[in-house]
């Protein structure tokens, strides 16, 4: 994927392409998931979008079911508060889950529920249009027919320039394109998808084929897996940590961290802890989020932050991506042992043991 990097209003933050589209990205935006309108409200709201805007970061990425549209609400509120022009700004919200779960109509990527949902996410946010709008999960139970020729009628009316998946099977994404390419409509331009040093296969592995096919980009969620990455759990769990936030939806991770699995993923982050800042002069948390953003098929990594310091803090990572060479990368795949297999799997027939169909 081609990127370009320019300076956005002087302030050095790079840009690339999102995906095969002209639209362009910061290579760091922001998100609300679990945060804004959720654990954090009102005037604190502003504080982080404000310091993110000057900071060079003007995409700013929220969906229907984060805090049950408050997040939508709450990032509305704060880009008319402080005046924000709306061309400056890339806004993206998803669709799926719907904020009223006793209505059957109300979740999936039904024609109805796309144009009705997208049509509230717009009221929310105080908006005409945003310039992506995400199909946030897969949905089995409609037609992918239905589903494209619904999110094109949305982008006809002027309510999104763009759509994209969210946490689709690299063979949903291929079957999209399939059924836009037939009838002559706009296919997804990214994937928005967890990326981080101990979730891969997907990213790096499954969705090869479309990185090469149809240069569709990612737009990364949890890159320091839900802090995992930052070293804050190496020694417990800290109080108002995500972790403590939200201990039903963690409640696997947790359990994890008591296991081998987890245990030996903390004792990967202290290594590279110590080689972050042994060799490259920053912390872990910079050198995960300088790891995920060098991949070339990252378009952007999507931050989250409680508080205004954590944004300032989190893109430090800008220092670290030139650090990042060929051979240094190795080193740190020593570290991590779990490269996925360089040649990709999905969609060849089967073969046995001794490498026969």
């Amino acid at each position: 994927m081609s990127t370009v990097k320019v300076d956005y209003d002087s302030k050095g933050m790079p840009f690339r392409r999102l995906g095969p589209s002209g639209l362009r990205v910061p290579v760091f935006s922001l998100g609300g998931w679990l945060t804004l309108g959720g654990t954090v409200v009102g005037d604190p709201v502003k504080d982080i979008i404000k310091v993110a805007w000057e900071h060079g970061i003007n995409m700013f990425d929220t969906a229907e079911g984060y805090a049950d549209g408050n997040s939508e609400i709450e990032m509305g509120r704060v880009i008319r508060e402080l005046g924000l022009r709306r061309d400056d700004l890339i806004i993206t919200t998803k669709i799926f889950f719907g904020t009223r779960k006793n209505n059957p109509n109300g979740t999936g990527l039904s024609r109805k529920h796309i144009i009705e949902g997208t049509k509230a996410s717009l009221e929310r946010l105080g908006l005409d249009y945003v310039d992506v709008i995400f199909a946030h999960r897969p949905d089995q139970t409609t037609p992918m027919e239905e589903t494209v020729r619904a999110f094109n009628w949305v982008i006809d009316q002027g309510w999104a320039f763009y759509w994209a998946t969210s946490e689709w099977s690299a063979q949903e994404i291929e079957e999209a394109y399939h059924v836009a390419d037939k009838l002559g409509l706009a296919g997804p331009i990214a994937e928005q998808c967890q990326h981080h040093m101990f979730h891969r296969e997907r990213p790096e592995k499954e969705y090869a084929p479309l990185y090469s096919k149809y240069q569709i980009g990612t737009t990364v969620w949890s890159a320091l897996a839900s802090g995992l990455l930052t070293g804050k759990y190496n020694n417990g769990i800290p109080e108002g940590s995500r972790y403590a936030n939200h201990q039903d939806f963690f409640k696997d991770t947790l359990k994890s961290l008591n296991e081998d699995e987890g245990r030996q993923k903390l004792d990967k982050v202290r290594a590279l802890s110590a080689f972050a800042e042994r060799e490259l002069g920053c912390s872990v948390t910079h050198l995960a989020l300088a790891w995920v953003a060098v991949n070339p098929n990252t378009s952007t990594v999507i931050l989250g932050a409680s508080r205004p310091e954590q944004v300032v803090d989190n893109l430090k990572a800008l220092d670290v991506i030139p650090k990042l060479t060929p051979a240094v990368l190795e080193r740190i795949e020593a570290i991590l042992g779990n490269k996925p297999a360089a040649e990709p799997t999905w969609g060849r027939p089967a073969l046995d043991k001794f490498g026969r169909l």
